[in-house]
């Protein structure tokens, strides 16, 4: 993690080139975030393009260089609720949700169903602990909240989950 700090120091005093490798270290990051979020390939891409924009406008406001995925992945999060707001629907991306492994099919399809029939911060949160791998202190980062927030919202989002699941008949344990 070292040498991305050090590329962050490195964009925040305006070095463009350590910026644009940033960016590329976390497009893939910014993808599965956009997708998940927008549920479409054209607006997840524009919304990559939006949020590189923003975020080369205000590196400069980045505090900790160690946190500037979180930070990224922030800007990202808002920039999809905001759009979605102007749309009025609230999706969730399919393809975020595939599970690892060798899942049956109607167990991958249970997990979906009942991962879009929970509230925003419930999937936020989820797909930000289980699709992107992110600690505690990390996810506590991104949504700018103490850490105990964010253990009690996983807790919550989980036994909503368990209970979508067990709601929907399925045999999943979570």
């Amino acid at each position: 993690m070292a040498g991305d700090e050090i590329l962050v120091k490195k964009a925040i005093k305006g070095d463009d080139s350590a910026f644009l490798q940033l960016v590329q270290l976390y497009k893939i990051d910014l993808y599965k975030t956009a997708l998940s979020f927008l549920r479409n390939e054209e607006e997840a891409l524009e919304a990559i393009q939006e949020v590189t924009y923003r975020a080369y406008k205000n590196r400069k406001s980045v505090k900790e260089p160690a946190y500037f995925k979180t930070w990224l992945l922030r800007i990202m999060i808002n920039y999809c609720n905001d759009h979605l707001k102007k749309q009025k629907r609230v999706v969730l991306n399919d393809e975020i949700l595939t599970l690892q492994g060798t899942a049956e099919s109607h167990t991958e399809m249970e997990l979906k169903d009942a991962m879009k029939g929970l509230d925003d911060r419930s999937r936020e949160i989820l797909t930000l602990k289980y699709f992107h791998d992110l600690k505690i202190k990390e996810i506590a980062e991104t949504l700018q909240c103490p850490e105990g927030t964010v253990k009690t919202w996983l807790n919550k989002a989980l036994k909503a989950l368990k209970e979508k699941l067990e709601g929907n008949g399925g045999d999943m344990h979570v």
